[in-house]
């Protein structure tokens, strides 16, 4: 793999790049950051998924190597963003205005892209309202099942352990998925994550959806 890396490394500082007259050219660096980048993200993450898939004896480290290779092009994805900010924005102001615009609805797709982006498979925005509490199904990269809900709730400081109750009971008694989320834009009430605690439910607040929709990826979700 390292081999294979630095052979697209070279590919990179040697193939040319289109450069229309009328542009400002783009430095060097950025150029070969950017074709890193595209390689990452189009050839070798791919090239792991078909691996994973047809593998049964390393499937874990293999997952673990695709986990670490895609927080690399996150992190180039990031610093590529920080450097096209104009000064004096706020990046994480951003994301938080954003996400406080949002719609339910418009919070539920968005979740369900962030999923999607994190390696999940499968991935339904369940339209019932029938549903005790469950937004969004799916499998992670892993393949196990998940359930989320989400809980846009920019006027609230807590999410009701009554919600919580619900959700788990949902989640984890009558589907009995292997991974639960509550994706909430506030806080959680201390008998919400206690009930979190004791159902085995991950509680994801308001700072974690910022990080996570910035870039970070889940930890529930590794």
């Amino acid at each position: 793999m390292r081999v294979y890396l630095l052979d697209m490394e070279h590919l990179a500082r040697t193939q040319p790049v289109d450069n229309p007259g009328l542009t400002e050219p783009v430095p060097l660096d950025v150029r070969i950051d950017q074709r890193i980048t595209h390689i990452l993200g189009r050839t070798v993450v791919p090239m792991f998924n078909a691996l994973i898939a047809s593998s049964g004896e390393h499937r874990r480290e293999l997952i673990e190597l695709r986990e670490d290779i895609e927080n690399v092009e996150r992190r180039m994805c990031r610093h590529h963003k920080r450097l096209a900010t104009p000064e004096g924005e706020n990046p994480a102001e951003n994301v938080r205005s954003t996400l406080k615009a949002m719609t339910w609805q418009a919070f539920e797709q968005h979740v369900a892209g962030l999923l999607r982006r994190d390696g999940c498979t499968d991935v339904v925005v369940r339209q019932t309202r029938s549903d005790r509490g469950i937004d969004i199904t799916g499998l992670t990269a892993d393949g196990r099942t998940v359930a989320v809900r989400c809980g846009n709730r920019s006027g609230r400081r807590t999410v009701p352990h009554a919600d919580l109750q619900k959700f788990a009971g949902a989640a984890r008694v009558l589907h009995r998925v292997a991974l639960a989320l509550f994706v909430a834009t506030c806080g959680f009430s201390h008998e919400s994550r206690a009930i979190a605690d004791l159902t085995g439910v991950v509680t994801v607040d308001r700072e974690e959806v910022e990080a996570w929709a910035a870039g970070v990826r889940l930890k529930a979700l590794r």
